[in-house]
């Protein structure tokens, strides 16, 4: 009798996670991960800025991966039509987190961290440009949304759509080009999908290389112009450009841990190059893995992010509505591409970049709002399984016609009216 209370508890558990259950099992499959090379590698940290206790990094990882876990759980309960509003809403208050953020950036560990802010009263810092990133692209979808089937001119979209973009785009770019190159190359992404011309397409690439080269020329001959940050990934971009064989040492160091790794790894918790290898449990954190796992355990983690594209796109292409599907797609797709980015430094494919590796990497900003892109997904798949059910059969025609049901949505007002 009481085996069976368990299957029917185990059953209401299970059943309140909506969505696609193959990307929560993998979610779930890469944060339980994490925490072997997280420990792992946080042993170099613990060293230089604790008391050489690792347990406090791997609690302070358990605690994002948790936070991170019910954010998934939380948003996906959201109707996805009411991001509508709430990109709307958000749009506002991040850019003037951004233009805080630039002015008054915090430092780390006595480094510049232009790039992070400071929570009063919790004393923890947030990076406000992964949030940026993610309200960015749910207003493009919200917009391309609207214009769909519309005649499109490139003067009301400079207004509506691209003025938006490029600020977020101006004010991330001091501090973070990597995140700022990323997510102007997935806005120009979305909206190709999204039906919008590629003449315009081409013209707005044009643009932001023209900028991207007025700014890198002020910067030279102006410097101290612009924050510290902007120096670093100025030089990270022509040291990857250039012929010498001169590296930088963060991948040097890489290197070194993807050749000791072999096919199958020197044993878990055995690295070496933890030991001389910075940021070895965020954005290098890949190479910790192949030195201890070997390129099994390497192939292992890029088939993750592989399964969670292939389920992405099949879950985009079943989504209820245009603004469903260009919503998974504009907050989904990033999270693959940092993957496969932060993958690609450590292996000497790309300049470094400072991007950490989602779900695996630690660090809070950064699983938090990958976790809340994810949430996102799970709210367009979790109607599209209400619409499955019997009794919403009448709703779904309205649905297919309006995109969702019409229920009284003061987001979806006020997304209309602006």
């Amino acid at each position: 009798m009481s085996a069976k209370k368990n299957n029917i508890k185990q059953f209401h558990f299970f059943h309140l996670l909506k969505g696609d259950k193959l990307i929560w099992a993998v979610v779930v499959l890469l944060g339980l991960f994490s925490f072997i090379p997280v420990y792992s590698a946080s042993s170099n940290l613990a060293y230089i800025y604790g008391n050489g206790n690792t347990l406090s990094f791997l609690l302070n990882h358990l605690a994002h991966l948790l936070i991170g876990f019910f954010l998934i759980f939380a948003v996906s309960k959201i109707p996805y039509n009411y991001f509508k509003g709430l990109c709307v809403l958000a749009l506002p208050l991040v850019i003037i987190l951004l233009v805080y953020t630039l002015f008054q950036g915090t430092t780390i560990d006595g480094a510049n961290a232009s790039r992070w802010i400071k929570i009063p009263l919790i004393n923890k810092t947030f990076q406000t440009s992964t949030a940026a990133a993610v309200i960015l692209m749910v207003f493009v979808a919200r917009y391309l949304s609207k214009i769909a089937d519309k005649e499109i001119t490139f003067k009301s979209s400079m207004i509506h759509l691209w003025l938006p973009v490029g600020a977020v785009l101006v004010l991330i770019l001091p501090a973070n080009f990597s995140t700022t190159a990323i997510l102007f190359a997935m806005v120009l992404m979305l909206v190709v999908v999204g039906g919008y011309p590629l003449k315009y397409v081409g013209i707005i690439l044009l643009a932001g290389i023209i900028v991207l080269s007025v700014f890198m020329l002020s910067a030279k001959a102006f410097p101290g112009l612009f924050p510290n940050r902007v120096d670093t990934w100025i030089s990270r971009v022509e040291n990857f450009a250039s012929a010498d064989d001169k590296e930088i040492y963060q991948v040097e160091k890489a290197k070194i841990a993807i050749a000791r790794g072999g096919v199958f790894g020197v044993g878990v918790g055995k690295s070496v190059q933890r030991n001389f290898l910075p940021q070895s449990s965020s954005d290098f954190i890949y190479a910790i893995i192949v030195e201890e796992m070997g390129l099994v355990g390497g192939f292992l983690v890029l088939f993750a992010y592989l399964l969670i594209l292939f389920r992405l796109v099949v879950v985009a292409i079943k989504a209820p509505s245009i603004f469903g599907k260009l919503l998974i797609i504009g907050v989904g797709l990033p999270i693959v591409f940092q993957a496969l980015i932060n993958m690609g430094v450590a292996t000497e494919l790309f300049p470094v970049t400072g991007q950490t590796l989602p779900l695996v990497s630690s660090g809070g900003s950064s699983i938090w709002m990958t976790c809340v892109a994810l949430g996102m997904v799970q709210s367009v798949c979790a109607k599209r399984e209400s619409l499955r059910n019997k009794t919403d059969i009448q709703n779904q025609q309205d649905d297919v016609k309006s995109g969702y049901n019409q229920e009284e949505n003061p987001l979806e007002i006020l997304s209309e009216t602006l």
